[in-house]
């Protein structure tokens, strides 16, 4: 494993890790914007699945659109090059598929370049700074 793809894997350790906290606190919006129902009976926890869903990739956008890096990326000098609107909701559908089924994170062992699966579809590219 090179020391570039490490360092990416630490980011999207520390990445789960930012990803809980905007849960919790898209939870706590959706609780107190719905009254204080409990969000575990039928449509109101779906609702609740989509409102993090939302959360996570308004989370995603708006740090990729808006200087390449979420904070994980800047902890670990990652950059996203090549975002626009289009890829970068490209790169974030796919990453939904790919990563949490080890796909795209196998892919990186054996691409020539390294490359996550995710990024070679979507047309991007993580560079270290």
């Amino acid at each position: 494993m090179t020391p570039g793809l490490a360092r990416r894997l630490a980011s999207m350790l520390y990445e789960a890790l930012l990803l809980a906290a905007v849960a919790f606190f898209a939870a706590w919006v959706f609780f107190f914007a719905s009254g204080g129902r409990d969000a575990t009976l039928g449509w109101i926890r779906h609702a609740l699945q989509l409102f993090i869903a939302a959360a996570f990739a308004a989370y995603f956008l708006w740090c990729w659109l808006r200087g390449g890096q979420t904070l994980a990326m800047k902890a670990w000098r990652i950059r996203l090059q090549g975002a626009t609107p289009r890829t970068a909701l490209v790169r974030l559908a796919l990453a939904a598929i790919l990563v949490p089924t080890g796909i795209s994170l196998v892919w990186a062992l054996f691409d020539r370049e390294r490359m996550f699966l995710h990024d070679r579809l979507a047309g991007t590219r993580l560079v270290m700074v």
